[in-house]
Formats: structure tokens, sequence, C-alpha cells
């Protein structure tokens, strides 16, 4: 192979083959060498892939078709990341960011937002390619949904708070790869509402001198800031995460609150003492105000207290649960079973259509707001239990009660090996499943497409200017 420049002549880039894509492990390169390599495709976390010397190469930044000059960053036996220096060719479909990029949450942003909807078609791909279920070649990706205006919809901040060394106060995200925070004025990301809260409750807790949290000697109270609004009605809940149970000026801040954001309807405090990676801790208690917000989805209302678990994005949320209802094709007489249940919100949605429904969750707080979301709505086809679906779907089975239909929400790491099990042995005719976690569905249709065939798989863009994907999979029983 051929390249521009001996190794030992400095100050000029390497150049990456254009040969075949493969690994090699004999390939030398050294932190801080500087290559120009040409980007292939993005990787499943957004960022660009290039080859150098047939080795593969990630440089977050980078677009498809972009020669980028990029200086070495790490490297192993398999890979090579390095980070951009200057682009010697730009991508046509490259646009300007308008947030901090030093932090993480903005993974696409440089990309045109067509162009977003199309690589997160293409981490399906990607993924089926990696675990190859059965047929994988001939599954069927339908064009992501977006948003007609892909900002501003992140109904939640959470936001730490750290006494800055010049004395003032940031309320922010940390830097890639460090512990340093940002304080971040604008987030093109969240809702108005949320950003607006958390930067106001930032400037009253200068103004009273309430102590802020310090990691290095443990000490101070204040240590997030979590503000979540509701779309449907523009009320915003407040949760003060602190390192004591007491807050100083308790008084005093609530009624500054009270008289700067009156949009403010309810506080709670969350204690966290100690030095933890974990946001939120045990205990949890209302200051002031109402104990919930209430967000509506397709006409049903859902209480949320803080700690209670609702998508990010409400506008596409509605329609994620849209597409699920199109691909279940429910009857009055179906029974569906609703796993994974959180508070309720997929299965009380979908109540209107079937004939019973019965969910689970293994979190008690969860199947408590779920079942009170039933009474609210009047909902009285529908019921949810504490427990885990691979253990209570055999009970009913057992006892009688056979579903119809079945929908599934996990988490990112995707089904539970017993549940994947359990699905196999009881086999719903209509069967729908929820993913935010291309990698974990692409394994977990292997195990399924024993039973089943994907008839189609929708992706729903449901966090605009980043990589993740979110998306519904009809299956069709064989």
């Amino acid at each position: 192979m051929a390249y521009n420049r001996k190794p030992n002549q400095p100050g000029k880039p390497y150049q990456a083959s254009r040969g075949a894509r493969s690994t090699s492990n004999n390939v030398i390169v050294k932190v801080g060498d500087k290559l120009l390599i040409t980007i292939k495709r993005l990787g499943i976390n957004g960022e660009g892939i290039g080859y150098f010397k047939r080795k593969i190469t990630f440089i977050p930044g980078a677009l498809p078709g972009e020669v980028v000059d990029v200086k070495v960053t790490n490297f192993t036996d398999r890979f090579i990341e390095a980070e951009i220096r200057k682009f010697k060719q730009t991508s046509p479909d490259r646009v300007q960011p308008v947030d901090d990029q030093s932090v993480g949450g903005f993974e696409l942003e440089h990309l045109a937002y067509p162009k977003q909807l199309e690589f997160k078609q293409d981490v399906i791909r990607q993924a089926l390619e990696k675990y190859k279920p059965r047929g994988f070649e001939n599954i069927k990706i339908k064009p992501t949904i977006g948003m007609e205006q892909p900002q501003g919809y992140r109904n939640k901040a959470q936001f730490p708070v750290r006494q800055m060394k010049d004395g003032s106060i940031a309320v922010g995200m940390y830097q890639r790869n460090s512990h340093f925070l940002v304080d971040l004025p604008k987030v093109s990301t969240q809702h108005p509402a949320t950003l607006k809260v958390v930067r106001t409750v930032r400037d009253i807790l200068a103004e009273l001198k309430i102590p802020i949290y310090e990691e290095k000697k443990n000490s101070g109270i204040i240590k997030t800031l979590v503000a979540r609004v509701s779309e449907s009605t523009g009320e915003v809940q407040l949760t003060i995460v602190t390192n004591s149970d007491k807050i100083p000026e308790l008084s005093k801040l609530i009624a500054y609150i009270h008289d700067d954001l009156p949009e403010v309807v309810s506080i709670h405090q969350n204690v966290n003492p100690g030095e933890t990676s974990l946001i939120w801790g045990g205990e949890t208690k209302l200051l002031w105000g109402a104990a919930y917000i209430t967000e509506t989805i397709n006409g049903k209302q859902f209480k949320l207290s803080p700690r209670a678990f609702l998508q990010l994005n409400p506008r596409q949320t509605a329609r994620l649960y849209q597409e699920a209802l199109t691909a279940l094709d429910l009857q009055h007489a179906d029974k569906l079973i609703d796993a994974y249940s959180g508070v309720g919100t997929i299965g009380i949605s979908l109540a209107d259509f079937a004939g019973e429904i019965r969910g689970m969750d293994t979190i008690p707080e969860s199947i408590t707001d779920a079942n009170q979301n039933v009474l609210d709505n009047h909902v009285n086809n529908t019921k949810y239990f504490v427990g885990a679906a691979e253990d209570l779907i055999p009970q009913w089975t057992a006892a009688g009660w056979i579903a119809d239909a079945m929908v599934v929400d996990p988490p990112r790491t995707g089904l539970d090996i017993n549940l994947r099990n359990t699905i196999l042995a009881h086999a719903p005719e209509k069967f729908v499943y929820i993913s935010c976690n291309e990698s974990t569905l692409a394994r977990d249709l292997v195990d399924l497409l024993q039973v089943y065939d994907v008839e189609y798989i929708q992706p729903i863009d449901m966090f605009p200017q980043t990589a993740r994907w979110e998306g519904i999979v009809k299956f069709t029983k064989r």
C-alpha cells in the first residue's frame, strides 16, 4: 500500500488506505499520531467511522464522505480512536450546531435532520448485521418518524449544581470524559420551561447563600436540580437533591421560587447523602405544593411523582403509542399483557381497544401509581401487578387467563432471558416490542424469531440531535 509520506516526515498526516474494510492487529500507531482519514459511515454512537491501513478508526464529530486530519487519542489491537484537527473535505449534510459540543447529548447536532432520521434506520441495520437473527437481510425497516420541530422536546432537566473556583454557581452537564461541570445557559433540546426553572433556582440559591455541594470535601447541601414540565398544562415540578436532610433558609427559598416561578406548582426534596455517582437517594419528600403534576397522552391523564418514569418526549410518546396500537391491531375481545409497565402509560392508552389488560412491573411504587392512573382515567378493564412477567404469565395461563396479545417495553438491557423463554413458550398471537436499544433488540430477535416473523420495524425519533434510537417491532406468529 502507498501513503503520501514516510513515517519520519514531521507535520503531515498519514494518508489512510482506501482498501477493503477489515481489522488488522499489526497496524502500529501511538497516541498523538496524525492521520488522514476518509469517513465511510456513522457508528451506533453517532461517531464517524473510517479505516487506517484497514484498521477501523472512530472519530466523533465526523460525517460520511468527509476527509479529516485527525490525532490519535487511543488505540487497541482492534480499533483506533481519534479526534479531529481540521477538515480537508466537509459533507454537504453538515450543519452548524448550536449547543456546547464539549458535553454529551448532542452527538448528531452537526448532521442535517433528514440525515439524522436516515441514520436511525441504519443503526438498526448495523445491529441486525452483527447479531444475524433469522432472515435479517429481509426485515423491513420503515422510514423514521421525525419531529416537525426537533428542538425543545425534553420535558425533564436533571442538572448537577456545583460551586466554581471563582465563586459562581454552575448548573449544567459534565464535559465528556471528565468531571468538570459546564454551566449551560442554553440547551436546545430542553423544554424552555425546565431550563428557565433550574437557572432561576440557581440564582436564588446564590442570593440566599445556601451552601452548594463540594465533592472533594463531601460538604455543602445542594447537589442536583431536577425540573419536569407537563407538556399539556405547562406546570413544572421541581425536585432539589441534597446532601443532608436540612436546607438552610428553606422558607425563603420556597417563597422566592413561588414569586419568581409561578409555573412551579410542586417542590420536592430528595436526600442523597455522601459521595455517590447516583443522582437520586432513597428518601423523597414534598416541601410545598402538589404531590404530582399531570401529563395527558392520547386523551389519558397520568400523575407524575418525582421518581415516576415517563418518556422524555411527550409529543413523540403519543405517536409511539399510536404506532403500537396500529401494530397490535387489537379487538375488543383480546386479552393484552403490558410487560415492563412502569406507571401504566402504554396499557392505559390502549385500554379502549382491548377486552382486558393485565400489566406488571417489579417496582412496587410503579404499580401503585399505575393502578391509581387506572382509577383516575376511569378505566375498568385494566389492572397492574407487582412481579416479573416470566413468573406471572405462567401463573395466569395455568389459571385459565390466556393472553391474545402482548406489548413489551423493556429498558436498554432488553428482554430478560427468562422472559424470552416465556414468550416462546406461550407465544401470544399478537406481539409488539418497543425498543430503545438496537443492539439488545437484535440479540433478542435471535431467540424470538424461532416462533415469530418480523413484519416490520418502525423507528421513531424520540431523541433528535442524539444517536439514541426508539421504535416499534411488529411480529407475526409463524
